[in-house]
């Protein structure tokens, strides 16, 4: 019997794991028994609309998290940026809960890692699969990748990078995955690592910069938060704050 798999998820890496896992339906022996996203555009395509690609080839699509409950028991929940927080509730009606989350844990849980990582001048970046439960990306690791962080890298840059990873890492070990092949490690088991939590209202204030800052330091935080469509930094020069922007930068700097 196909085991039964529900997905919840949006954006770029939402869409792109959905269809990989469409595809892999036959061959590694499951069926999606149902999706859920508020279809958030994506930073990289305009085609990310999951609810479309569900009703199109009959998967059904639930318009809320309690809905859950229709599909009965099912083997595996998979979140891939999704936007709400689930309950114990709606996690424990899945034999196994997971979420990809672009970031290395425990170092970088909840928003912004990509930024804080940057300012943070971290030495190593990653991306993990864990297990959900009713904390934020608190559950165990099944799976991660880890490379070195590139010296004077951008966010725009690191997102990009992670976002190939995070690829590979969901499609190298989708199987493990339906197949229950993995060992869970909390993630106070790593010793050696930091453990952080950011809020996405947090890169407000990684945004405010001063022209008073050592050029070094001004250069750290535009890397860091200079990513468009997203606002961009502020600078303040002489108590006026003013877009910061690579023009300044060059005639400033």
């Amino acid at each position: 019997m196909s085991k039964k798999v529900v997905f919840l998820g949006s954006k770029d890496i939402g869409m792109h794991c959905f269809r990989h896992l469409i595809e892999k339906q036959q061959e590694y022996g499951f069926a999606i028994v149902g999706s859920l996203s508020n279809n958030r555009p994506g930073l990289l395509s305009d085609n990310c609309n999951i609810k479309e690609l569900s009703q199109a080839i009959g998967i059904p699509f639930l318009n809320s998290l309690d809905e859950l409950n229709s599909l009965g028991k099912v083997d595996l929940l998979i979140s891939i940026q999704y936007h709400e927080i689930l309950k114990s509730e709606h996690i424990s009606l899945a034999k196994k809960a997971i979420n990809l989350h672009m970031a290395p844990l425990p170092e970088y849980r909840g928003c912004n890692q990509f930024s804080f990582a940057i300012i943070d001048e971290s030495k190593i970046f990653g991306t993990t699969i864990h297990t959900l439960d009713v904390g934020i990306d608190s559950g165990s690791i099944l799976f991660e990748k880890r490379w070195k962080l590139k010296e004077g890298i951008s966010v725009k840059d690191l997102y990009l990078e992670t976002y190939e990873h995070s690829i590979a890492l969901f499609e190298n070990h989708l199987k493990d995955l339906i197949q229950e092949n993995y060992q869970e490690r909390a993630q106070s088991s790593f010793t050696d690592r930091s453990s952080a939590f950011h809020l996405r209202s947090d890169i407000k204030h990684l945004k405010n910069i001063s022209a008073t800052w050592p050029k070094e330091k001004i250069l750290k935080y535009y890397r860091a938060t200079y990513f468009p469509p997203f606002d961009p930094p502020l600078i303040e020069v002489n108590g006026t704050k003013i877009p910061l922007t690579s023009k300044w930068i060059e005639q400033n700097l």
